[in-house]
């Protein structure tokens, strides 16, 4: 599967921001989803992951009743609506797939798209 995350730019702090993927193929649902990022000089987080038909997610504590995971399998696309933007925030988000419905709670995830990058200025 391959994926293109789109949606990404320069907001404000207490903006707001939506991020999109879309995934190649026709078997989107079968595929855990999930939302990374990346800022400078810090490693990879895990923020929200979704399981094939919707019915499983997680969220990272940084961004739990700020952000939401969801998906359209008719559209092949996942979403990350972000909500009350802070400069820590900034980073390059990352979308990424896996077909095991554990990579939901695990955070392994073997397909990775190239990144969208957020800016938040203060």
């Amino acid at each position: 599967v391959q994926l293109q995350a789109s949606g990404g730019g320069l907001v404000q702090a207490g903006g707001s921001l939506r991020l999109s993927c879309v995934a190649s193929g026709r078997t989107f649902s079968s595929y855990a989803m999930g939302w990374f990022r990346q800022a400078p000089g810090k490693e990879r987080e895990r923020l929200a992951t979704i399981s094939g038909r919707g019915g499983n997610t997680y969220y990272a504590d940084s961004v739990k009743g700020r952000f939401t995971i969801s998906r359209d399998n008719a559209k092949n696309t996942v979403y990350l609506q972000m909500n009350s933007l802070k400069p820590e925030d900034t980073a390059v988000y990352y979308c990424a797939a896996d077909l095991y419905l554990t990579a939901v709670v695990s955070g392994n995830f073997d397909y990775w798209g190239r990144g969208t990058q957020v800016t938040v200025s203060s």
